[in-house]
């Protein structure tokens, strides 16, 4: 397998940043790490060695990012507009600089990438799709929480207004303008929870980004897995898999 490392001066934010590029050919993925995570999460839990399979065949192509999430949603001691403005400069990144160095490696100018991650990388994942639907064809999102006022992030309503445009439950039944209905009618959404332990948040969460998606007429594959699926990497593994198989 072709593993490559990079790493550069973000102008966005201000400090040294790195990815990992797993594969030679493919559907080229954007994968978010969980909370606090790393660039190299995904291989250091097992997911590239789950998965090998479409990298080595030249299905897939992931970018591994790194996360800011201690400077942004896990920094409690900033105030919530400044958390958000962290957040935001993340954002640019991605769009500023990762997104040119990707269609830069993978030769294709105008290729929309795909989004990735689990967990607090799901939230990532779908955030950054349905902000971007230009530059994203799609997701593959699992177990994600996906509004800011859970306890996990310290906020709460009072803070939404201060969040308001990261927080896509919020933001996304007020979304009804035509231009990101179009490119979200023709990008391939993937949203996984399952129903066992440490899932009830995302659970819930997954059911009213499922209605909020057929409300809007946004074709989504939104699946719910058994209760005996857990909030854990070995069922991560196994979705992830399931769904590139029937994907790429």
């Amino acid at each position: 397998m072709q593993i490559e490392e990079h790493q550069w001066y973000s102008p966005s934010l201000h400090r040294e940043m790195a990815l990992k590029v797993y594969g030679h050919w493919g559907m080229p993925f954007l994968v978010f790490p969980c909370s606090l995570g790393r660039y190299f999460d995904y291989e250091g839990m097992g997911m590239i060695d789950q998965i090998a399979e479409f990298i080595d065949a030249g299905r897939v192509k992931l970018f591994c990012v790194d996360s800011v999430d201690a400077e942004s949603w896990y920094n409690f001691a900033a105030s919530p507009a400044d958390r958000n403005a962290r957040h935001q400069a993340y954002d640019s990144y991605i769009v500023d600089e990762v997104i040119p160095f990707i269609r830069n490696h993978c030769n294709q100018p105008e290729v929309r990438v795909m989004t990735n991650g689990c967990s607090m990388g799901a939230y990532h994942a779908v955030n950054c799709f349905l902000k971007h639907p230009d530059l994203f064809a799609g997701t593959i999102a699992l177990s994600g929480l996906y509004r800011l006022d859970h306890t996990e992030f310290g906020l709460t309503a009072v803070d939404i207004p201060s969040v308001y445009f990261n927080s896509p439950l919020h933001y996304l039944p007020d979304l009804n303008i035509g231009w990101f209905m179009d490119w979200y009618r023709r990008s391939n959404i993937v949203v996984c929870v399952g129903q066992g332990a440490w899932e009830a948040e995302a659970l819930e969460d997954t059911h009213a980004l499922e209605a909020l998606f057929r409300d809007k007429r946004i074709p989504a594959w939104v699946d719910f897995w058994g209760h005996d699926v857990d909030h854990d990497w070995p069922w991560w593994f196994r979705q992830m898999h399931h769904f590139l198989d029937q994907l790429t």
